[in-house]
């Protein structure tokens, strides 16, 4: 069992969000998610649900075509397959739940949209 909190697990970085893998199995993953202000994951659409609850800072979460304005207390459930994606617009801590994982392939999209620096999914 792993038990933690965000205080102790915090770390942000520079040039990117922090993904802080907490635990991983077949059936989910899930990971502490740090942001500075205009930090980003890009929009993609994996084959795994995710949900996103977020602890502190204010943020936008994408669902489909649907932006929601999150604040701490926000909860956003993003069912597989539909595009997803999460901005900060203030500190922001979240925990980010995906079952099952996705593999290393779903996430070519998200590396290609950081290094380009695009929120916005790909045309």
């Amino acid at each position: 069992m792993v038990a933690t909190d965000f205080d102790s697990e915090r770390e942000f970085d520079d040039d990117r969000f922090r993904a802080h893998v907490l635990a991983e199995s077949a059936a989910q993953k899930v990971v502490m998610g740090y942001f500075h202000p205009g930090q980003f994951i890009p929009v993609h659409a994996p084959d795994s649900d995710v949900a996103i609850t977020v602890h502190e800072g204010e943020g936008i979460v994408r669902e489909g075509e649907t932006e929601h304005s999150v604040e701490p207390g926000s909860v956003v459930v993003v069912p597989a397959g539909e595009a997803r994606g999460v901005r900060a617009e203030s500190e922001l801590a979240a925990t980010l739940v995906t079952a099952p994982p996705p593999d290393d392939a779903a996430h070519d999209p998200v590396r290609r949209g950081l290094a380009r620096g695009e929120f916005e999914p790909e045309t």
